[in-house]
């Protein structure tokens, strides 16, 4: 598995067709690795009929709300959790 928990995250601002896993409203979105799942057949190309093989790295990624939704009227501190599979990662700029 490429990240750790407490790693900064982007996720791939891809605008693709078809089935997707990611949801478009955290696409381009920065946040952090709250866990790892483990690795499981990649949804994305099951949804077609294939193998989905080689299995993906999933991750639990946490957002800040106020990153996700600009006009969130709750606290600066909620969170957003999503399960997000590793392809649709790459690491935050700046972090390492």
């Amino acid at each position: 598995m490429r990240f750790r928990e407490g790693d900064r995250v982007r996720v791939r601002a891809d605008d693709r067709a078809g089935h997707v896993r990611t949801p478009a409203y955290i696409r381009g979105k920065s946040g952090w690795v709250a866990a790892a799942h483990g690795e499981f057949r990649n949804p994305e190309s099951l949804a077609y009929g294939d193998e989905g093989l080689p299995k993906q790295p999933l991750y639990l990624v946490g957002f800040r709300q106020t990153d996700v939704w600009p006009r969130y009227p709750g606290r600066p501190t909620d969170t957003l959790y999503v399960d997000v599979y590793e392809h649709w990662l790459s690491p935050e700029e700046g972090s390492a």
